[in-house]
This record gives structure tokens, sequence and C-alpha cells, in this order.
């Protein structure tokens, strides 16, 4: 194939990705804003997932998205206005930097500490135990006291 046909190729696919990925619909694109930010009326829950019959909260932040949206916003224009209006407290997810980069690192530095400590422990009970030597100048013990504690010891193992 020559390389002037694979880069027309190449060039038309890139164009009809971007096209299909612009001609989100508004709704759509309310729905996804929705799914990103907390109704703040109490309900802890996603915009969309509101259960609150007449939210007025609800209500609001749908009237500010469609009022963007109708400006010619984009999503995350739209959703800064929501923090600059509501707070950062309306996102449902924090955004990762400053303190709230904890939220993300800290679940997989405690998955890799857990991981680390299960398998110390597991290497430790696979390890053989170490027999205690029997200290120095101790008399040795008589077989026939050795026999009489194994048969005392089978009464109570059987």
């Amino acid at each position: 194939m020559p390389a002037s046909r694979l880069v027309k190729i190449l060039i038309m696919v890139f164009v009809m990705v971007n096209v299909a990925m612009a001609a989100q619909s508004p709704a759509q694109v309310e729905k996804d804003i929705g799914d990103k930010v907390y109704c703040l009326c109490g309900c802890v829950t996603s915009l969309n997932t509101c259960a609150h019959l007449n939210c007025e909260v609800k209500a609001e932040m749908h009237k500010i998205i469609r009022a963007d949206l109708s400006e010619g916003k984009g999503e995350p224009a739209i959703l800064q206005d929501l923090v600059d209006h509501y707070g950062e407290k309306v996102l449902a997810a924090p955004p990762a930097r400053g303190f709230n980069l904890t939220a993300w690192i800290l679940p997989g530095v405690g998955l890799l500490i857990g991981l680390l400590l299960a398998i110390t422990i597991v290497r430790r009970w696979r390890r053989p135990a170490v027999q205690a030597a029997a200290p120095e100048g101790a008399p040795p013990v008589a077989e026939n006291v050795l026999s009489a504690v194994e048969e005392e010891m089978k009464k109570y193992v059987d």
C-alpha cells in the first residue's frame, strides 16, 4: 500500500472519530455532567439519581448546566462553573491535586502494604520452627522417661 494512501486513510479515520466525539447531544453532555456532581439537597446522591420530587437544588443545577450548554461551553467549563457556584463539594470525585491527591493515592498504598504484610506472614508460617536445644550441662533424659511421656501423650491424642 502506498504511503500516501495510508496517510489519507489515517486522516479520514481521525476526522470520523473527532466528528463522532463532537456530535454528542446536549442531553448526553448534561447526563454526563449530572453523573459527575452531587445534588446538594441533602440526598447524598449524584445529580441524576436524586429521587426527591420537585427538588429545587436539582432543578437549579440542571438550569445552570443547560444555560452553559446553550452558550456553547464544554463539560470542563460547566463543571468549573458549578464548582465556582457551589464549591468543590459538588464534585463526586475530588480533583487530583493538593490534599485531595491523598484520596487517589492512599487506597493503592494501603493495598500494597496489606499485600506485603500478607506475604511476610505466609512466609513466616511456612518457615520450619527452630527446635530449642537442651541447655548446656543439663542431664540427658532417660529412655524410660521418654517412653513413659509418649505413652501418656497417646492416651490423650487417640
